[in-house]
């Protein structure tokens, strides 16, 4: 008896979920035809800023620091003075010379008149000819000597930190301050080697910093590389960004992405992707039904996925309602998103 009551509870159960009013109830979804359109080509990577041109300010020989002619963080010009080193000696080493120099010169050309009446021998007019320029070659080693006491800047730029004081013993190597020129910032990043075929000068590219958050600064590529890295299998790029506004320095750490091209492709909303292990799947709506379909992607940009296989131009998909759905549901179709909608 027991066994029966359960058997007709069951069939009631059957009959009840076979009812023709449950089975004809629709899923409400947000549905959205798979459109093609343009996507550009893009690459991230993370790069680290340079000045356009950087140089550190140094000495040329050993010598006290007499003054200094500019100011920390000043725009300076090429050519123009920074520092002076303690010139006395170098001034007292090329009056000698220019002393010596003029008493040799004077012997020489009075020889040369002696030389006109042969009362002189060729050889001694030699001698005091090859002393006359080794004199003059000193004079020239002295003008050397005291033009590297006198430290200019090779290029426009913004001078750094200064690094020592007035009176300090510098010599060659010693760090007297920076110079950077910060119109233009080099950025440099590394994109796998993959990539390389279709790397080329010109290239956009678009680069945010946290010290920026909200600003995109623009930039394009200058040059790439020669080499490939053995190691990690990437290649050097190396980009130059706008900075008239010196907001970039160097040393900086930017997220880079690179555009490489446009081209059209299918393109379908990200959340409408359903990821099961390491397969993606969408619904598609076939005839007022839902059909579970295996689709493979390829480029991803905010809130957009690119479709590489598994669906054509023109078919409906469902974008929101996915989770109330089985395989062979029927659906009906809240709102149509437009082409250029990407969220419900």
């Amino acid at each position: 008896m027991t066994i029966r009551r359960i058997t007709l509870s069951l069939a009631s159960i059957v009959l009840a979920f076979s009812s023709p009013l449950l089975l004809a109830q629709q899923a409400p979804v947000i549905a959205k035809k798979v459109t093609r359109m343009s996507m550009p080509m893009q690459a991230e990577s993370l790069g680290t800023t340079m000045a356009n041109e950087s140089v550190n300010i140094t000495s040329k020989v050993s010598e006290r620091v007499s003054r200094f002619l500019f100011e920390e963080g000043q725009l300076v010009k090429a050519g123009q003075v920074l520092v002076e080193l303690d010139t006395d000696e170098a001034r007292a080493n090329l009056a000698v010379a220019s002393a010596d120099f003029s008493e040799s010169r004077s012997n020489f050309k009075r020889a040369e008149e002696l030389d006109r009446t042969k009362s002189i021998s060729q050889s001694e007019l030699k001698q005091l000819q090859s002393a006359m320029e080794a004199d003059q070659a000193r004079v020239q080693a002295a003008t050397a000597r005291l033009a590297d006491l006198t430290i200019r800047a090779p290029f426009d730029g913004y001078v750094g930190l200064r690094r020592i004081s007035a009176g300090s013993l510098v010599s060659p190597g010693t760090i007297i301050t920076t110079l950077d020129d910060l119109d233009t910032i080099k950025l440099d990043f590394y994109l796998p080697e993959v990539l390389m075929a279709k790397l080329k000068p010109g290239l956009e590219i678009n680069a945010t910093s946290i010290a920026y958050p909200d600003t995109a600064f623009a930039g394009k590529v200058i040059s790439i590389d020669t080499r490939v890295d053995p190691v990690t299998r990437s290649i050097a790029i190396r980009a130059r960004i706008p900075n008239a506004e010196g907001l970039l320095r160097p040393g900086m750490l930017m997220s880079v992405v690179l555009i490489q091209e446009e081209f059209d492709a299918l393109v379908i909303p990200e959340q409408s992707l359903i990821s099961e292990q390491s397969r993606q799947y969408v619904f598609v709506i076939i005839q007022g039904r839902a059909e579970k379909r295996q689709v493979k992607t390829g480029r991803r940009r905010p809130g957009e996925l690119e479709i590489v296989d598994g669906l054509v131009e023109g078919e409906m998909i469902v974008v929101e309602g996915t989770q109330r759905l089985q395989v062979g549901s029927e659906v009906e179709v809240l709102k149509e998103l437009a082409a250029d909608e990407t969220q419900p």
